[in-house]
C-alpha cells in the first residue's frame, strides 16, 4: 500500500511540484495526498490544485507566537487525511520539539547545501565565502536541531569561480528537484533505517564512489 504524504509549504512550492511529478510514476511507493500552507497567498497552492491535490490553508498569522496551537490544528488535518509521511517544501515556520518528535523518522526536509556544512540561512553565500569546490543539496530527516537530522540523500554541483549566490542557487535547485522525489521513494519503500544519528540505505549503487572538482587528467 502506498504511503500517504503531506507536503507543507509557505511559498511557490517548486520542490512540492517535483514531488508531485515524481509520485506520478506507477511504481512510486507514495501518494501525495495533501498540501498544507501556512500562508493563504502561497503560489504553491494553485500549482497543487492544478495537479488535483487536496490543499488546506492554516494561516499561521492569527496564532502569533503560539506554535503549539497552530500545530494542533495542523495535526488534526494530518490525522483526518491519514498522513503517514511529511515533506517540508519551503515551509517557513519553526516547528516545536513536540511536533517534530511526534513525527520522528517520518518527516523529511531538503536543505540547499551539503550538510553538515552551511546550515541555516544563506547557505550559498556561506559556500562561496568558504571557497568550496562542490556544493549541493541534502534531504534529511527532521529533528529538533535545525538542519541536523540523519541524511537520506545528497546531490552535488561544482562551484564556479564566477558564481554568485543566485547562479549557484539555480543549479542547486535543479539537484533538489532530482533528489527529493528519489529520497522520498527510498523512505516510503522502507529502504531506509535510522541507526542513531545515521540513516542507512539498503542496496545502494554508488557506482565508482568518487566525485572530484576540479576534474583532473
Amino acid at each position: 500500500m502506498k504511503r500517504r504524504v503531506a507536503i507543507l509549504i509557505s511559498g511557490r512550492g517548486s520542490n512540492m511540484v517535483a514531488l508531485i511529478e515524481g509520485a506520478r510514476a506507477a511504481d512510486y511507493p507514495a501518494d501525495i495526498a495533501l498540501v498544507i500552507s501556512n500562508k493563504p497567498d502561497a503560489a504553491g497552492l494553485a500549482r497543487a490544485q492544478e495537479s488535483g491535490i487536496k490543499t488546506i490553508v492554516i494561516d499561521s498569522k492569527p496564532f502569533g507566537k503560539d506554535r503549539a496551537a497552530f500545530e494542533a490544528v495542523m495535526q488534526n488535518a494530518l490525522d483526518e487525511h491519514r498522513i503517514d509521511l511529511i515533506c517540508l517544501g519551503g515551509f517557513m515556520r519553526l516547528l516545536t520539539d513536540d511536533f517534530v518528535n511526534r513525527w520522528t523518522g517520518r518527516m523529511l526536509n531538503i536543505h540547499p547545501s551539503l550538510l553538515p556544512s552551511f546550515r541555516g540561512l544563506d547557505p550559498h553565500g556561506q559556500a562561496l565565502r568558504a571557497g568550496v569546490k562542490l556544493s549541493g543539496a541534502t534531504v534529511h530527516f527532521v529533528t529538533p536541531e535545525m538542519d541536523a537530522g540523519p541524511i537520506v540523500m545528497q546531490g552535488a554541483v561544482t562551484v564556479r569561480d564566477d558564481d554568485t549566490a543566485e547562479t549557484l542557487a539555480a543549479r542547486v535547485l535543479e539537484i533538489e528537484h532530482r533528489i527529493y522525489p528519489a529520497a522520498l521513494r527510498l523512505v516510503a519503500s522502507g529502504s531506509t533505517r535510522i541507526d542513531g544519528d545515521i540513516c542507512k540505505i539498503a542496496a545502494t549503487d554508488c557506482s565508482n564512489g568518487t566525485l572530484t572538482a576540479p576534474t583532473t587528467v
